[in-house]
């Protein structure tokens, strides 16, 4: 990768190579206006298309576009302005603010690759750069100034932690209680309380993320050999599961393991949702036919919390952390656990997991007995 140093006005076009000035290949000729903003778009359209390229999915891609954007905004410089220390008072505001660490090390991340991109002498936005600014980019980002990963897991200790039983419950029979009391009076919402109730009791009993429930479409349940008691429901296929480092969905198949999930699809899908007499394969519908959104389901799952008086630290994702928490807690294997939940490594799906402090006090009891009958025999012996 070839990189340019700052100069003056004298001596950029040697700088360059001579030649046809790069501005006139990007622009055929004609002269934006507003021409740093011009090459601004033009070097973030670039990349955007060098990500696809790559087989980066389209969200990865544009939530780095929005980084950008908004750095370059909020420091009132463009990209070939940019310095070490204007970029280091950047984040240290953040730190202050209290933007988590994970979320920093992910800023840093996405602003290294776009001027690395940027920078890279195979493209000619280096060499605008220089011609038309007098300036070169320069790489602001090295190992003395990003975040390290220290730790498995930096997020805040006090959210995304499981739902106890109790809480979970509590929560479920909140949610059903709305709709019996709906039905009961006759009022308008009884459809919309019971899809919600369902939407988070199968987030919960698959162990899904936000988005992952919202794309669920009815075909994707089907049965399991090995569990016919399900019926229909005996899995799910999640088609668009997260994927890693920037890819394309994961698919992935999640087998039923409650008894409950499957009465609750299965009535919702038969007495529920052909209420809403539209045509789509969606399992989770709007009143006006659309699929429920991320935002919606965040929003409404906050003021059934409210209402019921759960702490505020509880959130949707929760709900995937009580599912495999509860899972290894009644003795499910580690690995299947791990397969159900999409996780690459168990690793991960240890930083999910938040067995309660009765479930640790047994354990310890069954090592201990486990110790004593071990050395009893071996006393015997």
């Amino acid at each position: 990768m070839t990189t340019y140093p700052d100069l003056g006005r004298a001596g950029v076009d040697s700088a360059v190579g001579g030649g046809p000035r790069a501005l006139d290949r990007l622009f055929d000729g004609v002269r934006p206006l507003r021409l740093e903003e011009a090459v601004f778009d033009s070097v973030l359209r670039g990349w955007h298309n060098q990500q696809k390229a790559r087989g980066l999915d389209h969200r990865t891609s544009k939530g780095r576009e929005w980084t950008v954007r908004r750095v370059q905004k909020q420091l009132g410089l463009w990209p070939w302005e940019w310095t070490a220390e204007a970029m280091d008072e950047w984040f240290e505001d953040r730190f202050v603010t209290g933007l988590a660490r994970s979320t920093v090390r992910s800023y840093q991340g996405s602003l290294r690759g776009f001027l690395d991109f940027l920078l890279d002498a195979r493209y000619p936005w280096a060499a605008v750069c220089v011609q038309e600014f007098g300036r070169a980019p320069q790489q602001v980002f090295d190992d003395l100034n990003l975040v390290r990963h220290l730790y498995d897991y930096e997020g805040d200790p006090e959210g995304n932690r499981p739902f106890t039983r109790g809480e979970l419950a509590a929560f479920f029979e909140f949610c059903d209680g709305r709709v019996s009391g709906r039905r009961a009076l006759r009022r308008k919402g009884s459809l919309a309380a019971f899809r919600d109730a369902t939407i988070f009791k199968t987030m919960y009993a698959y162990g899904l993320r936000r988005t992952e429930v919202t794309m669920v479409d009815v075909a994707d349940f089907g049965p399991n050999p090995n569990g016919p008691s399900f019926g229909r429901f005996g899995a799910l296929t999640v088609r668009y599961g997260k994927g890693a480092n920037g890819s394309g969905p994961r698919r992935r198949e999640v087998l039923t393991v409650f008894d409950w999930a499957a009465e609750v699809l299965e009535q919702f899908v038969s007495d529920v949702r052909p209420a809403y007499s539209f045509e789509s394969s969606a399992l989770f519908l709007t009143e006006r036919g659309g699929r429920v959104s991320t935002k919606y389901i965040n929003s409404r799952f906050a003021c059934l919390r409210d209402e019921l008086g759960l702490p505020t630290q509880l959130s949707t994702h929760c709900l995937r952390h009580s599912y495999v928490t509860h899972l290894i807690e009644d003795g499910w294997d580690d690995l299947f656990v791990q397969h159900q939940v999409g996780h690459r490594y168990a690793s991960t799906t240890a930083i999910y997991t938040g067995v309660s402090s009765d479930f640790k006090h047994d354990a310890m009891q069954r090592a201990l007995k486990r110790q004593m009958e071990e050395a009893s025999s071996g006393a015997k012996a």
